[in-house]
């Protein structure tokens, strides 16, 4: 994926002659193995916003392969958190498998809005028009100034309704990347 990641289902073994970041994945029953349309554009978007040393939010962190994309292109932190208990079960052990544990790599069960503090530089969520309309208004509490929100799993068709939801909270995108009907976008305050 992108120019940086080979993600390699846990049970294959990888040919890998350009070096690239090694992800090794099991999504079970949650969503992320990087094969899906928007995952692959936040993941190609991630290469371009993830910094050394970065803190990294993914809302709705599904199969957690943001979270461990984010690690592996060099965050120093990424916090993901999903309402399902098989996500965030899934989530821990795929970041196990390559070699990420807490404080660098932590999973949360809960409420973004009650359970998640801080600030982060990059924040991303991969999931679906409706959630990004609704989390939205809690995301700028917790985002860093100058940092971006990457949204993305918006089918075309949402794309005024997520529009509007990112504009009455403040946000401009500032990047947009479409594939196979599928949308992400780039966001900043202000």
């Amino acid at each position: 994926v992108g120019e940086k990641i080979l993600i390699c289902p846990s049970w294959e073994t990888a040919d890998n002659p350009d070096g690239r970041k090694l992800l090794s994945i099991d999504p079970g029953m949650a969503f992320g193995t990087g094969g899906h349309d928007t995952t692959r554009l936040v993941l190609e978007t991630l290469e371009r916003h993830i910094t050394d040393g970065c803190d990294f939010l993914d809302i709705g962190c599904g199969s957690g392969i943001l979270s461990i994309a984010a690690c592996l292109l060099g965050a120093g932190s990424a916090l993901g958190v999903d309402i399902d208990a098989l996500a965030v079960r899934t989530a821990k052990e795929n970041g196990e498998l390559n070699g990420l544990t807490e404080p660098k790599y932590t999973i949360l069960k809960g409420d973004l809005a009650k359970d998640v503090s801080g600030k982060y530089p990059v924040i991303a969520a991969n999931i679906v028009a409706d959630a990004i309309i609704a989390l939205s208004p809690t995301v700028p509490s917790l985002l860093a100034d100058g940092g971006v929100y990457i949204v993305s799993g918006i089918i075309d068709t949402r794309e005024q309704d997520v529009l509007a939801a990112l504009t009455a909270c403040g946000f401009t995108v500032v990047e947009r990347h479409e594939h196979g009907g599928w949308l992400c976008l780039v966001c900043k305050r202000g």
